[in-house]
């Protein structure tokens, strides 16, 4: 007798789950939703660089609006024949690789002295992070006029009752002076980068080290500095980018002088463009601004992600 029942084997896609539908496809409304905010942020970014790079490429001068015309890259060639020219690019390594190690340096310290316990700590951090929201400009004023002035300033007060001459700090040392001002306001940045990554340090690898003999000394070198290896190299990439545009601190205080000894690349473009009302050699400078910053982090960049690989493989 012939059975009715459809013993056959069910097809095996019948029995597999539905296929979820194409990548594309289903993330295509999504993307939909971002591109306002992407062509917003390409606009933002791609319509200056645009109009820096038409003017970079003109004779434009706001004295001379008759004589604007195409000159291709002579721009480019008069600002690399300018004598302020490399003398402003010495200047803005010079600045940042002083603030860098000074801010590196300084924030490590604190980080370790404040991570210790002792009584109004909170307080005293609070002290210690106050430069950093102090504005640019405040912050220059403050040190030129309280701080660093040859007659009425601290340091002069100071000097006159050690029996010393007072020194015009912004007169005879202008570079100095603008790193020291520029460091005091990223130090606490520094600080609180390092403070928050030496917080994560486990307590257990200092114990067993103090147990095995370990100084404070061989401790800081060998636990302590490599745990903020990462933290430091962040310090460095965001200081970095800010320092290539100082301008504030140079501006109210020595104005890039004496001569071009504090003038950096920011200033000489402020100089070219709203002194001389150069645009079109500014704009050159500012190409070679945007190409300096660029390089610059590209390679921050990849030391950054070498650190982060090295810290995920062990």
């Amino acid at each position: 007798m012939t059975s009715l029942t459809n013993t056959s084997p069910m097809p095996a896609d019948s029995l597999s789950p539905a296929k979820p539908a194409q990548r594309g496809t289903r993330f295509l409304p999504v993307r939909l939703l971002q591109t306002p905010a992407v062509a917003l942020l390409l606009l933002w970014m791609i319509v200056p660089l645009a109009m820096t790079i038409y003017f970079s490429v003109n004779r434009y001068n706001l004295m001379a609006p008759d004589q604007t015309g195409f000159v291709g890259l002579e721009n480019y060639q008069f600002l690399l024949e300018d004598p302020s020219f490399w003398p402003s690019i010495g200047n803005t390594a010079l600045l940042i690789s002083s603030v860098l190690i000074i801010s590196v340096i300084g924030g490590t310290l604190l980080a370790v002295l404040f991570d210790q316990p002792f009584r109004g700590r909170g307080i005293a951090r609070l002290l210690v992070i106050g430069p950093f929201f102090v504005m640019p400009t405040v912050a220059a004023l403050i040190w030129k006029n309280m701080i660093m002035h040859p007659v009425y300033g601290m340091l002069a007060f100071v000097m006159r009752h050690l029996g010393l001459q007072p020194v015009d700090w912004l007169a005879e040392y202008p570079m100095l002076s603008v790193i020291i001002i520029v460091s005091w306001q990223w130090i606490p940045f520094a600080f609180l980068i390092l403070l928050t990554a030496l917080q994560s340090l486990d307590m257990d690898q200092k114990e067993a080290a103090q147990l095995d003999g370990a100084g404070p000394v061989r401790i800081f070198f060998y636990i302590v500095l490599p745990h903020l290896k990462r933290a430091i190299t962040v310090v460095i990439m965001i200081e970095t980018i800010f320092l290539l545009s100082i301008f504030a601190e140079i501006f109210t205080t020595t104005a890039g002088g004496p001569g071009t000894a504090t003038t950096n690349l920011t200033y000489l473009v402020y100089s070219i463009g709203l002194q001389q009302f150069d645009i079109g050699i500014a704009s050159a400078g500012g190409i070679f601004a945007v190409v300096l910053a660029n390089i610059v982090s590209f390679f921050l960049v990849r030391m950054l992600a070498r650190n982060l690989k090295g810290v995920n493989e062990k």
